[in-house]
């Protein structure tokens, strides 16, 4: 090779390296975030159990200026907003979950709930918008696209549908200490007014972790918007908050109703509660309901995290043989502390605490 020819390799190699620096550049301005976000994912449990910080602004505040219709519309917005074009479907929900609201001896609030379903790995999400409270929140990672054949696992690729996972949390809480979670439940009817936003099962969900501090607050704000249930599966939501105040909201008659505690502790599971209607599927809701009430009562209404834990294990879904219990949560909504396990693994308990989001914040 001449000397000329040298210096012409040279020259393409150098462009060649400022163009890729370039695209590099302009890959950190365009997706630094996301991709900050995705390298944040990690696998905490076999089972298919991740964590995972997301970085930057979601777009929830906009996405409630026009709210969805149906999930084609979230797709559509989640697409476009965070996902830069990839498509997502979305369309699986829950069926048989538990949860419960307890103190424990120091008089912390305790918030514990199952997940019970087919398999469905799970994401546990940190956020901390700049319009809205920092939360820790459980995602369903099926209705993300995922399964046990299909994990977030290996490339930053295989894991880019975790960034739709804001959109999507089927529990959780903020840093106030106002906590929520869905259940499934046989019937809901749900009130329309077409002047109001309409949200759907989960971004009602991200709606009150973001905006709310109390129960009152959660109320009122979801008193604001219509409703949808993905899936065609109903729900009600149990929430509570720092103050030990809990409520059961639910959807009867076309009308927002609200199922105060009747003890120092609350009880929810798949059967509607509102007024003593008490109507199930003939599952296992009342006998989950009423062996948590019994272990509360059993204890005088005083349960340690440690038993909070095993109750929930305990009541975790059989469906003959197989295992549908897929994650079991507790909140701490006193201190912000939590536990989580994968599909009973009670020897595998993963710790956590709610001040993470807020130190992990993005200007």
């Amino acid at each position: 090779m001449t000397q000329k020819e040298k210096k012409t390799v040279f020259r393409v190699m150098i462009s060649i390296g400022i163009a890729l620096l370039i695209i590099f550049i302009a890959a950190l301005v365009l997706f630094g975030n996301e991709l900050r976000s995705l390298m944040s994912l990690e696998k905490v449990d076999d089972y298919g159990m991740y964590q995972m910080t997301y970085y930057g602004d979601y777009g929830f505040d906009d996405f409630l200026e026009t709210g969805a219709d149906n999930d084609a519309d979230i797709e559509a917005f989640v697409t476009k907003r965070l996902l830069k074009g990839l498509p997502i479907n979305l369309g699986v929900t829950g069926d048989g979950c538990t949860a419960f609201v307890v103190k424990n001896k120091n008089g912390d609030i305790l918030f514990g709930r199952n997940f019970d379903f087919v398999y469905a790995p799970s994401l546990q999400l940190y956020t901390a918008p700049d319009n809205g409270y920092a939360s820790v929140s459980t995602v369903n990672l099926a209705f993300a696209g995922y399964s046990e054949d299909n994990l977030p696992d290996g490339s930053l690729f295989d894991g880019f549908l975790t960034l739709a996972a804001p959109f999507l949390p089927f529990d959780g809480m903020n840093e106030k200490g106002l906590a929520i979670a869905l259940l499934a439940v046989p019937e809901a009817e749900v009130p329309y007014h077409p002047d109001k936003i309409t949200l759907n099962t989960t971004t009602a969900i991200r709606l009150v972790l973001d905006k709310a501090a109390t129960v009152e607050e959660a109320i009122e704000l979801l008193e604001q918007y219509n409703i949808y249930f993905s899936g065609g599966i109903e729900c009600h939501y149990l929430i509570a908050d720092a103050s030990g105040h809990s409520v059961i909201v639910e959807y009867v008659n076309q009308e927002l109703c609200v199922v105060e505690a009747e003890a120092e502790y609350q009880i929810a599971s798949n059967f509607i509660a509102y007024d003593g209607l008490n109507i199930g599927e003939g599952f296992t809701e009342f006998e989950r309901y009423d062996r948590v009430q019994n272990t509360i009562e059993a204890n005088n209404g005083i349960l340690e995290a440690s038993q909070a834990i095993q109750l929930l294990a305990d009541v975790g879904v059989f469906d003959g043989a197989v295992d549908k219990l897929q994650w079991s949560v507790l909140y701490n909504l006193t201190t912000g502390c939590g536990e989580i396990c994968a599909n009973r693994k009670t020897n595998h308990i993963i710790g956590f605490y709610l001040e993470s989001a807020k130190r992990n914040n993005v200007d």
